[in-house]
């Protein structure tokens, strides 16, 4: 069962929502775009949690500042990198020792940052990361990333441009084109979280 927690970034007071299981893994789960609405309730992001959970992981979905209870203002994905570290660390603090980190849209603009900082985090997934919506600009070999979702549909994570993308981020990396489904995933929800439980 997810309970409500609030956890410290910087000066700011954070909420997320914590679903802790016996076992040393865990995953730090991101949402979409705060200024459009995006936030830890996101469907697509509780069934990428509900894909982790399963499968016998702690999950740990944030609200970035400024979005929900949590404190602050949205800050273009740079403040927001410092919500994720700080998330990582409640985790470790746990027991947690090996960490994901899967984010759904911009939320996997926001992780790209982050591991770069964090040597706690041992995979990375993303779903949608938002290429045709955002400047992700040159980014250092991504080794942790280890899979990419978008759909034939997504035109802010068109599969083409995310195939480039994977080229220079970490072309070892696998990529799945859900078909048929579009940025929100309506009607495909159960698939991803089939994708997402193969790859874990």
């Amino acid at each position: 069962m997810e309970k409500l927690i609030s956890l410290n970034s910087g000066p700011i007071i954070i909420e997320g929502l914590l679903e802790r299981v016996p076992g040393y893994r865990g995953v730090v789960l991101t949402h979409p775009h705060p200024l459009y609405g995006g936030n830890m309730f996101n469907p697509v992001v509780k069934a990428i949690s509900n894909s982790y959970r399963n499968i016998g992981y702690s999950t740990l979905r944030i609200n970035f500042r400024g979005v929900g209870e949590s404190g602050g203002k949205y800050e273009n994905g740079i403040g927001e990198q410092e919500d994720v570290l700080s998330a990582v660390s409640y985790m470790n603090d746990l027991g947690i020792k090996k960490i994901d980190l899967a984010g759904y849209s911009f939320g996997t603009f926001v992780n790209t940052g982050v591991v770069k900082h964090c040597h706690a985090v041992q995979k990375m997934i993303m779903v949608s990361p938002p290429v045709a919506f955002m400047e992700f600009g040159f980014l250092s070999p991504l080794t942790c990333l280890k899979l990419i979702i978008t759909g034939s549909r997504d035109e802010i994570a068109p599969a083409a441009s995310v195939k480039n993308n994977l080229l220079q981020w970490n072309p070892e990396a696998a990529l799945e084109v859900i078909e048929g489904a579009d940025h929100f995933y309506t009607g495909y929800l159960k698939k991803l979280e089939e994708i997402l439980s193969q790859h874990i």
